[in-house]
């Protein structure tokens, strides 16, 4: 089973060098050196991993110049683990861990199942089917909209955030969201 570990960004310098978009809870473990890590149709491996400025830059072997660097860019990283591995910290989970699991409102009404992961740049969406027939809905997976994650029971709770089940909504207001003024 694969999971996705990040995004490969712009090339780093003149020696191969390439920027990560680290899209793990483990960069140390997943980014060592001699790890093997899947880019779209091939399999890369870490020479060296440092971070600069506040971003992760990989060293990938046969990548020795910035034109091969560039030629990676915008692959999505992912490596082989075991599917009964777990991520080493309490309120991280891999893609096969939620989907599937179903989605219960703030009233804890079930609505709907989740049906992916999708992992951007800017952050990660649950894909959501809802129950009642409608298209589904993209949901940030960040702590304030899914503030509950209940493997055990099978199911993911929502906040209650006016629009964020609506699929015809145009945009998703945040509990914290001012009026802009």
């Amino acid at each position: 089973m694969r999971v996705v570990v990040g995004r490969i960004g712009r090339a780093h310098g003149i020696k191969g060098e390439l920027t990560v978009d680290v899209r793990t809870d483990e960069p140390e473990r997943r980014f060592a050196p001699g790890t093997a890590l899947v880019a779209g149709d091939r399999i890369v491996v870490v020479a060296a991993a440092r971070n600069h400025s506040g971003r992760l830059l990989l060293r990938l072997e046969g990548v020795a110049d910035r034109t091969a660097a560039e030629a990676l860019h915008g692959r999505v990283l992912e490596v082989d683990i075991d599917p009964a591995d777990e991520p080493d910290e309490d309120d991280a989970y891999y893609d096969h861990q939620l989907v599937g699991l179903r989605v219960h409102d703030h009233h804890g009404v079930d609505v709907g199942i989740v049906t992916e992961v999708l992992h951007l740049p800017e952050q990660d969406l649950l894909s959501v089917d809802l129950d009642d027939g409608a298209r589904g809905v993209l949901v940030p997976f960040v702590t304030a909209l899914v503030p509950e994650v209940d493997l055990a029971a099978g199911h993911v709770a929502l906040a209650d955030v006016p629009g964020l089940l609506d699929p015809d909504a145009q945009a998703v207001a945040t509990p914290d969201a001012g009026d802009g003024t």
